[in-house]
């Protein structure tokens, strides 16, 4: 019970508390979906480029969780493509905001930035696994323990392992399987066990080691050393995939 407390309802109680000092928008009428800033015109960047971007879910979800997408565009393309998972109407969007938008408010955090080759060679697994997402149905969203946003972008990683990419702790929904999995993390580098993202354990270089507890992860960043905590995500210097996207 006492690890419990310590590593799981303490860190979200000094969330909620931060989150209450800090304020913020009191529904999505009132938050800023703007641009950020961060990317070019797409015009006047010739190379491929992949993203992922999250940033922190609004109202009282964002004591827990933060919202991630995905962000592309193929060699010389016009126009950026954002995709987008959300829990009302049809789930999977396109082009819905701004592929640089603040999420209820928030500064958009870059957590991968992939150009020029690399990129191209992903992006057509990238397609195939958004045609093929089994949850993009209306009435497929669940926000807990999933499938949401971050159940979208992890499957995503899934398919492209070789990015060595984990989702933050605070990515609420990353875990969710429709049935329990035992076997190899998303990039590949360790071993995890799961009961429907809601019970688990991971242990791998580019994961750490963390524990899930109802959907909340705790846990130690090795690769880049950390530590993860409910709601806050990873404390400790930058990560290094986690690269600012302007030049």
């Amino acid at each position: 019970m006492l690890t419990l407390l310590a590593l799981f309802v303490l860190p979200i109680a000094a969330r909620a508390a931060l989150q209450a000092y800090q304020g913020g928008p009191t529904s999505w009428r009132d938050a800023d979906w703007s641009s950020s800033g961060t990317l070019p015109d797409a015009k006047a960047e010739p190379e491929a480029r992949v993203l992922i971007m999250s940033g922190r879910t609004g109202g009282w979800k964002g004591v827990f969780a933060v919202h991630s997408w995905i962000v592309f565009k193929p060699a010389n393309a016009m126009s950026w493509r954002r995709y987008d998972v959300v829990g009302w109407g049809h789930p999977l969007r396109l082009n819905n905001w701004v592929p640089d938008g603040r999420w209820y408010g928030d500064q958009p955090r870059v957590l991968l930035d992939v150009r020029g080759a690399e990129a191209m060679a992903v992006i057509p697994r990238i397609e195939a696994t958004i045609a093929n997402y089994r949850f993009a149905n209306d009435g497929d969203y669940r926000m807990w323990p999933g499938p949401n946003s971050n159940t979208f972008v992890a499957t995503v990683l899934r398919a492209i392992p070789e990015i060595k990419l984990a989702l933050p702790a605070n990515a609420v929904g990353r875990d969710f399987r429709p049935l329990p999995y035992a076997g190899l993390t998303d990039s590949g580098t360790g071993v995890e066990a799961s009961l429907w993202g809601l019970l688990g354990v991971k242990l791998g270089w580019v994961e750490g080691v963390e524990l899930n507890f109802l959907g909340l992860v705790a846990g130690l960043d090795l690769r880049n050393p950390g530590i993860k905590l409910p709601g806050f995500g990873r404390i400790g210097p930058d990560h290094l995939s986690a690269t600012a996207a302007t030049r």
